[in-house]
């Protein structure tokens, strides 16, 4: 019984110099958890745009909140299509005024 014991624990004694714990296990690999730990500091805008500074369960740094189009005036929504809607930009070619005469520099040319 003893030898039996003595074999055991020589077992596992190998198996446990067997196993090599690596320091950069977690680079490799995504961190699955839904909730961190700690709360972090984040910055919640409202839809009127108003700030609140919040403690959250995941590393964010500003959380917007949408705007309800159903509650707004006509007017209102219309303005903010607007606003979403692309800028074009004018480009504006300017035209150059082209002086150059070319008798002027006769002159200096070498005729051979």
């Amino acid at each position: 019984m003893a030898s039996l014991l003595t074999r055991y624990r020589e077992i596992l004694i190998t198996c446990q110099a067997c196993i090599r714990h690596v320091s950069n296990k977690a680079t490799c690999s995504k961190i699955q958890r839904k909730y961190y730990e700690r709360l972090y500091p984040t910055i919640l805008v409202l839809p009127n745009g108003a700030t609140i500074n919040i403690r959250y369960h995941k590393p964010r740094q500003i959380i917007k909140l949408p705007i309800d189009i159903t509650k707004l005036s006509p007017e209102e929504q219309l303005a903010l299509k607007q606003r979403r809607k692309p800028k074009t930009e004018i480009k504006v070619e300017k035209e150059i005024e082209d002086n150059y005469d070319r008798r002027k520099y006769l002159q200096y040319m070498n005729r051979s």
